[in-house]
């Protein structure tokens, strides 16, 4: 009994944890792709990363914000048109998709890769309608 109890210990220490993804890894994966997040098993939002690092985000309501993204401290780092804060994010690969957690609060803001699209996402202009 011992023995085994051991065994299983060693096992689940030997396991690699998940390794947090470059900025060369997500950079590869992300570019040309239009990501859906979610969170605790709702939807969150979609990012549509462009070339040059360059972003397109949306809390999935048709208001979009244009941003870029950049590396430091082997986060990943998002910067938009409407607040120069940086929103720092350490992206894992896991099974076919990404996780996100965020750098500023990791323990409230937890985001999965939901869906995956090569279709530009759904923008409206300011002040559409009638």
């Amino acid at each position: 009994m011992l023995r085994t109890a051991v065994l299983l210990a060693l096992c689940a220490t030997a396991l690699p944890a998940a390794q947090p993804m470059s900025a060369a890894e997500f950079e590869s994966y992300v570019t040309g792709k239009t990501l859906y997040f979610g969170m605790q098993g709702q939807p969150y939002g979609v990012e549509e990363y462009l070339d040059d690092r360059q972003v397109r985000w949306s809390f999935l309501d048709g208001k979009c914000k244009d941003g870029f993204w950049y590396e430091e401290d082997s986060q990943i780092c998002f910067v938009y048109e409407d607040n120069p804060a940086p929103q720092c994010w350490t992206f894992f690969r896991e099974g076919s998709g990404l996780r996100a957690v965020f750098q500023n609060d990791p323990t409230d803001t937890t985001l999965y890769e939901a869906q995956q699209d090569d279709e530009p996402m759904l923008c409206f202009g300011p002040d559409v309608g009638v």
